[in-house]
């Protein structure tokens, strides 16, 4: 009896390794050996870093925050200890977003807290 072979599903299970892993550099897009380490790690960093994006972003609006309140003689820490006292339940992307795009309400803001 022949040998039976799958070139079909073989060749098409390849070929999607190396769509994945077009654009990188010499043979990690064109050796499959080469390629399948290249994705597998590639993909390992896309999830760790999906997460890790959310962490970026909340440091970014704290600076961005601090940068804001600092114009009023106030640091981030106190200026977000007294919303917290004063009942004011404004995320950090808010606040961020008001004192880059809207500085006269994030200034009532300041205000009101002080």
């Amino acid at each position: 009896m022949p040998r039976s072979v799958n070139a079909v599903a073989s060749r098409a299970r390849r070929k999607k390794i190396l769509k994945q892993t077009k654009g990188n550099f010499l043979s990690r897009k064109n050796v499959i050996t080469v390629a399948k380490n290249t994705l597998d790690k590639g993909l390992g960093y896309a999830y760790r870093d999906r997460r890790k994006k959310k962490g970026q972003f909340r440091s970014l609006w704290i600076q961005r925050i601090n940068a804001g309140v600092r114009q009023y003689d106030m640091s981030y820490s106190v200026f977000m200890g007294k919303l917290r006292e004063k009942g004011i339940t404004l995320n950090r992307k808010t606040l961020a977003d008001l004192s880059m795009n809207h500085p006269e309400a994030f200034k009532a803001i300041v205000e009101k807290v002080k």
